[in-house]
């Protein structure tokens, strides 16, 4: 396990005797407000920006506190070469592997953990659901990318359990706010990219610009797998055509894509390799990056075929549940334009009646709800519209911008129910023997944000009452 003190922190859950404190400035709060608890907890050094003013009181507190202060022209940067420092390096002693775009990362993520796995590597993950060092160890995930103090004592336990490889999610905040200073990559898997956390990035080139940092960060000799049937894919691999370390995977370089729900088979050239529990041509993408990086990393073939023949379930991702009436609902993560087009091509030919729950985060990418509404009218028999983290937007106002992108023809088959169990016990009241429930957004998470509250909300619970 993780010490609950760290040498270098941002976070004053971390601090103890001794600990430096580094203040961030973040979108939400200012470290500078959390140096006082620091220096109660027993911080003994203070970083903070080359430009923040502090106040005599706080710099009196600090002097009393017989701690020094320290001020840094990038306080983001220090945090995570300090944090590196402090830890001895660990990364060094790693094979890291990065995954960066707007679908598929932790699907990605998840599939590499298992195929190393199944290969004999002892492998560590860091992702969107959990962080796992090897099998014995599973951690509460904080971030899709944690801030650089929790990622060096994660990689200094993964060098205790003698890690070979970790497979790490990287968000685009994560390289806006220099998270992976100081890391070096072995092997990069770039996904796709699509409209997404507009909230950060006003427009498309400004996002894709954040995700193209991370290519800085490969060692000489990674390989960089780029998803060549995607459009900023095909603008990566045109801008780096000269460079061996860039490589295309996709269903353009002769590879095929066949199944259900039961049962799904990759072909790649001439090899078969045949997987369940991600059905749908997107999941194949995701496969399909894995093996190419598998490939490049020369990982025995012959074990990644038996690997994928028992890749385990994902939770929170088409995560299936058999209601007492007949009906089956699936939990998934899909929260995005694209995921949801992607989704219901893949599932409304499994049914004849396909009700689909879902809202949308309050706080984030106002752009993206007309076209979830869109999608989901379009391919739904029912729509029901409800609450899904609203945070400090009301429920009704975000699910008036959804229902902007539904068209009048499709009006009739929409409910509004903003509490959202009850959201999902009207579409199981709705539903028969051959119905299909897609309840979206959430995927593994457990909980609402409400406000600034994040209260307990498990819909696996909710189904299992049904």
């Amino acid at each position: 396990m993780l010490p609950k003190v760290f040498p270098v922190t941002c976070h004053t859950d971390y601090v103890g005797h001794g600990s430096v404190f580094v203040a961030i400035n973040g979108m939400n709060q200012d470290g500078i407000a959390y140096i006082q608890t620091a220096l109660q907890k027993g911080a003994k050094k203070i970083v903070i920006q080359q430009e923040t003013a502090i106040s005599e009181q706080l710099l009196a507190l600090i002097t009393q506190a017989g701690a020094t202060i320290e001020k840094v022209e990038d306080a983001r940067k220090a945090l995570g070469v300090l944090s590196a420092q402090a830890a001895g390096y660990p990364a060094r002693k790693l094979k890291i592997l990065g995954i960066t775009g707007t679908k598929g990362k932790t699907t990605t993520g998840h599939m590499l953990y298992n195929l190393l796995l199944s290969s004999g590597y002892k492998v560590a993950a860091l992702g969107t659901v959990e962080n796992k060092i090897g099998e014995a160890i599973t951690l509460p995930a904080p971030l899709t990318t944690p801030q650089p103090d929790y990622l060096h004592q994660f990689f200094k336990v993964c060098v205790e359990q003698s890690i070979e490889y970790v497979v790490m999610e990287v968000a685009a905040q994560a390289l806006t706010f220099r998270r992976i200073e100081t890391l070096a990559f072995d092997g990069l898997i770039f996904t796709n990219l699509e409209r997404e956390h507009g909230e950060l990035y006003p427009t498309m080139e400004e996002y894709f610009q954040a995700k193209y940092q991370l290519f800085k960060y490969a060692k000489p000799d990674a390989p960089i797998l780029i998803n060549g049937d995607d459009h900023y894919g095909q603008r990566i691999l045109a801008t780096n055509s000269d460079n061996q370390q860039y490589k295309s995977y996709g269903k353009k370089d002769n590879n095929t894509y066949q199944g259900d729900f039961y049962e799904q088979e990759l072909v790649i050239d001439q090899d078969h390799f045949t997987y369940k529990n991600f059905p749908g041509e997107f999941n194949s993408y995701n496969l399909l990056a894995c093996l190419a990086l598998c490939y490049a990393l020369r990982i025995d073939k012959e074990s990644l075929k038996k690997g994928t023949i028992h890749l385990p379930r994902l939770r929170g991702r088409l995560e299936e549940y058999r209601l007492p009436n007949g009906a089956r609902a699936f939990i998934d993560y899909a929260h995005t334009p694209a995921s949801f087009k992607g989704l219901f091509e893949t599932v409304r030919p499994w049914t004849n009646h396909l009700i689909v729950v879902f809202g949308a985060g309050g706080g984030k990418d106002h752009t993206k709800r007309p076209l979830m509404g869109q999608y989901a009218a379009e391919f739904a028999d029912l729509v029901i519209l409800t609450a899904d983290n609203p945070r400090n937007e009301k429920v009704e106002s975000i699910i008036d911008d959804i229902k902007v992108g539904i068209a009048s023809e499709f009006k009739d088959k929409v409910i509004v129910q903003v509490d959202r169990q009850k959201a999902i016990e009207k579409a199981y009241e709705c539903s028969i023997k051959t119905s299909i429930i897609l309840i979206l957004g959430k995927g593994p998470d457990e909980y609402q944000i409400i406000g600034n509250e994040k209260i307990l909300f498990q819909e696996r619970v909710i189904l299992k009452n049904l």
